[in-house]
């Protein structure tokens, strides 16, 4: 029973922290706002971040208010998930726990940020393969995997239809995020 419990808890915040981690990378990649699923994006994600907003501002491109938001959700979800598994042990040692469960959370977004990106490669390297242009789906994977495959296509041209650039990064993102999870604190 605990395990179902925790494999709902934890499905569900992932879900809903890629959809807040989203919001947070398409100022940053410079999305299209009119996008149909931006503005989905933007309407599942507004009744959590608008309040915080008003008490957190951005900085810069940098949407402060939804990286708190999902930073709270993330810590809260892992101690819900930590007192199913620990029970009251786990809320004895809670306040010595809350620093490394911080840091374990920072790790923990970055860490899906870097699964998203490699999805939304994956995912238009699928659609491209099979031609099939899926409407605004399309343009906001190429809004969101265009900052990181330009560069390297200025480095590594496309060899005729071959485009090694998505390999490429797919790649270097699989690496950096087996390099962020060596970065989660123990607890």
């Amino acid at each position: 029973m605990k395990d179902a419990l925790i494999f709902l808890i934890d499905t569900f915040t992932r879900l809903y922290l890629l959809i807040l981690l989203l919001r947070f990378w398409l100022p940053i990649v410079r999305a299209n706002f009119l996008n149909p699923v931006a503005q989905g994006v933007l309407r599942y994600t507004s009744p959590a971040v608008v309040p915080v907003r008003r008490y957190v501002p951005a900085i810069g491109k940098l949407d402060t208010a939804t990286v708190l938001v999902a930073l709270v959700i993330q810590v809260l979800a892992s101690i819900v998930m930590l007192v199913i598994l620990r029970g009251s042990a786990f809320i004895d040692s809670l306040s010595s726990a809350f620093l490394p469960l911080i840091g374990s959370a920072l790790v923990d977004l970055a860490s899906l940020s870097i699964v998203m990106f490699i999805v939304a490669i994956a995912l238009r390297v699928i659609f491209s393969l099979f031609g099939r242009y899926m409407g605004p789906l399309s343009d906001l994977l190429n809004d969101l995997t265009d900052p990181l495959l330009q560069p390297v296509r200025r480095l590594i041209p496309p060899l005729g239809v071959i485009d090694l650039s998505a390999y490429i990064v797919f790649i270097l993102l699989i690496a950096l995020n087996m390099a962020i999870g060596d970065l989660r604190p123990a607890f």
